[in-house]
């Protein structure tokens, strides 16, 4: 099935196919329903100053990666944006590191198909008195499905992804603005208005904790990125990839700063009300069903459910992509073997799908876990080594840009990346020290510190492999800088 003469990823995706497996996977439906409660466990009602802060720190990345993906267009994302900009080394490491947040995500993703998939089946009552499985079931034929839909033409499989999150996010947005018209007109449960306290901190809240919520808003934006993995399969890469990747970025954040401003005032900005956020099981779920009805609290969390499961495609397209660039390049024939029918990357597929697989069942068997605790720690462990690789890419940018010796773009500019660096190592810092000391969050810096660790000692370890990884890099067509 598979034909390893085939030299190279069909071209025959457009801009908004671009964007699908960009929104995909970033899969605003699903966060906007379950990662707001793990900032406000931190900034409790303002939440949404922490993602606008989150919105300020992407944008910022977002620079570095318009910026190299108008000058290149790779499978590889960004193992070949930092190879040819840093060295194969640190190539490899970045390239690496997004794989794992790719697979670690598909963990997370997976999972929460599992949970709202079993919770609207609960509610429509096909599926009632579950057993504490029932989210590894439905989660497991999440991911099953997800792979046998990426291993078909990235054309068909963007295109489902686009539709998909297009539906559930209209869906998400007009409950939002139902919610606010009666706060604002004064008719909603328990005497609740428009409360612009929520873009205010509350006092004794420091700005190290705020960054702590702010990681739950990388979260939320991870994989604004994800169409660079296409730029060699966009009919026109350095316009359509940049634009989707910028497109995404702009639209994430107005997004996520709207709506969980209207999802915190519609909880209660009192303490009573950010418990009972923190508590939501579908944030806008259940805003739907107390402001309008059960009927679009259900439907909420069934287009939850689907938007997860596209997320979880998008990561399974991502990740092989970039381990199909990496075996290509290290010359290891069955990574870089192409679907002579498809043209998609299956035995990267298959293993990339294997690995989530099996870091959930050695979650739930060997950690007794919940899919909720593995949806956490998951996205916790997938983050940490996201905000490290975009360190990596926007390093990168810098040298590329403005240190290579040619003008590429104005020199003002260079402020923009070297903020967001800032941004990016304080964040990091502010997650780890001080290095939790109990419960499972001290494991989740340990497992990105070592998935990081395995990329910098392969490097240095063989040599030779490197050395091989960065000659190809460098007589890659693709990665041949524009002028």
């Amino acid at each position: 099935m598979t034909d390893v003469g085939v030299k190279g990823l069909i071209k025959n995706l457009n801009i908004w196919e671009a964007i699908g497996i960009s929104v995909a996977l970033m899969a605003p439906s699903m966060a906007a329903n379950i990662n707001p409660q793990g900032t406000a466990t931190t900034v409790g009602r303002a939440v949404p100053v922490a993602f606008a802060l989150a919105t300020i720190g992407v944008l910022l990345v977002a620079y570095g990666f318009v910026r190299l993906s108008q000058n290149f267009h790779h499978a590889g994302s960004v193992y070949g944006f930092v190879g040819a900009t840093t060295g194969p080394r640190s190539g490899v490491v970045a390239g690496w590191g997004l794989i794992g947040t790719y697979i670690f995500y598909g963990c997370v993703t997976s999972m929460a198909a599992g949970i709202f998939g079993a919770k609207f089946l609960d509610e429509i009552g096909l599926w009632k008195n579950q057993s504490p499985s029932a989210g590894f079931l439905v989660g497991a034929i999440a991911l099953v499905l997800a792979y046998f839909l990426a291993i078909v033409p990235a054309r068909n499989g963007t295109r489902l992804l686009l539709i998909v999150e297009a539906i559930t996010v209209v869906l998400i947005l007009i409950t939002a603005f139902v919610v606010l018209g009666k706060l604002i007109g004064g008719t909603a449960p328990n005497g609740l208005g428009v409360d612009m306290s929520v873009f205010s901190i509350p006092s004794g809240t420091g700005g190290s904790t705020v960054f702590l919520g702010v990681v739950f808003g990388f979260l939320s934006f991870a994989g604004f990125e994800a169409a660079a993995t296409l730029g060699e399969e966009a009919r026109n890469p350095r316009k359509d990839i940049p634009r989707a990747i910028l497109g995404t970025a702009i639209f994430g954040g107005v997004y996520f700063v709207f709506v969980t401003a209207v999802e915190m005032m519609g909880f209660g900005t009192n303490e009573a009300g950010v418990k009972s956020f923190i508590a939501s099981g579908s944030l806008m779920g259940d805003l739907g069903t107390q402001y309008v009805g059960s009927w679009i609290g259900t439907i909420i969390t069934l287009g939850a459910a689907v938007s997860a499961f596209g997320c979880c495609l998008a990561c399974i397209v991502g990740s092989s992509r970039m381990l199909f660039a990496m075996g290509r390049d290290s010359g290891n024939a069955r990574l870089a073997s192409i679907s002579s029918k498809n043209g998609v990357p299956t035995m990267a597929t298959r293993m990339v799908t294997g690995a989530a697989a099996i870091i959930i069942a050695l979650w739930a068997v060997i950690g007794n876990a919940k899919p909720f605790d593995i949806f956490v720690g998951s996205g916790v462990i997938g983050t940490l080594i996201l905000v490290a690789v975009y360190v990596f890419a926007t390093i990168g940018a810098i040298k590329f840009l403005f240190l290579s010796g040619t003008k590429r773009v104005a020199t003002w500019e260079i402020i923009i990346p070297i903020v967001g660096l800032v941004v990016l190592i304080y964040t990091l810092y502010r997650n780890v020290i001080p290095f939790p000391t109990s419960g499972p969050s001290r494991i989740y810096p340990i497992v990105s510190a070592l998935w990081l660790a395995v990329g910098i000692i392969t490097v240095f370890a063989r040599p030779a492999f490197t050395k091989k990884l960065g000659t190809r890099l460098l007589a890659d067509e693709n990665l041949s800088a524009s002028r």
